[in-house]
């Protein structure tokens, strides 16, 4: 929302005259007698001395007018807690208490509001994520931990808990793949148990290419590698010519 100066306030410009008195005044005077003195509100004179680029004199922050702009001299330590101070409130924040209006809008064990109340899902609860696979809630998340998809142990995959109830624990280094290819087929009957590198070499491309136009790649990318090597060895050649053939011109032994 825009500020809007009101009406009987009109803005207030700096005259000649009330800059220059400013510049007398604010080096060895507090900022608010400044202000006082001249008619303008702190803020009007923070920011004028700001762009005349004033400071304060070196004798003004040496007094005890200075203040919290003093060096050296400890201002405001026996403002501050000293080690071992108790808290005026300690122990009042207690569960339950709840001064005035306040136990109306806290939250209760376990309530939820908003999003997060629109969000939630009930244990057992089967969705389909980003990728197409399907997710199964198995958990409520505990205090701190993500409750989203990328919390596998609230909502693992779908094939994997399947498998984990009927076959038993996932050994290390292997996944849990479709027979027919279909991410909602979910069937234990559906379902395989596979190495990762077992995987990676199914999903590879040259496994999905005739026997035949996988070996012409291959041996086409023998023969560019070894045309590369040669071409590499014909122009150091040619850079190093060009100082043979100069010194042979001049009669210099190479």
């Amino acid at each position: 929302m825009t500020r809007r100066r009101i009406a009987d306030q009109p803005r207030q410009y700096w005259s000649t005259e009330q800059l220059e008195e400013l510049r007398r005044l604010y080096p060895d005077l507090p900022t608010a007698e400044v202000a006082r003195q001249l008619g303008r509100s702190l803020s009007a004179v923070y920011g004028a001395a700001g762009k005349l680029g004033l400071h304060k004199s070196e004798v003004y922050l040496a007094s005890p007018a200075a203040c919290r702009l003093r060096r050296g001299d400890n201002v405001g330590a026996a403002c501050r807690f000293l080690p071992g101070h108790v808290p005026a409130n300690k122990g009042l924040r207690r569960p339950g208490w709840a001064p005035g209006r306040m136990a109306a809008t806290q939250f209760r064990k376990g309530e939820r509001r908003g999003a997060a109340n629109r969000n939630w899902r009930p244990v057992g609860t089967i969705l389909v994520d980003h990728e197409g696979y399907r997710r199964i809630k198995v958990r409520e998340a505990l205090p701190g931990e993500a409750y989203g998809f990328g919390n596998v142990k609230v909502w693992p995959l779908l094939q994997r808990h399947v498998w984990t109830q009927q076959r038993g624990p996932i050994p290390p280094g292997h996944t849990v793949c479709f027979k027919d290819g279909d991410r909602a087929h979910c069937d234990i009957d559906n379902l395989e148990l596979v190495s990762r590198a077992d995987l990676a070499r199914r999903n590879s491309m040259w496994n999905r290419l005739p026997r035949e136009l996988a070996e012409v790649i291959q041996l086409r990318g023998a023969l560019n590698r070894k045309l590369r090597r040669l071409d590499e060895k014909q122009n150091v050649r040619s850079a190093e010519s060009p100082v043979r053939d100069a010194g042979s011109a001049q009669g210099c032994e190479v």
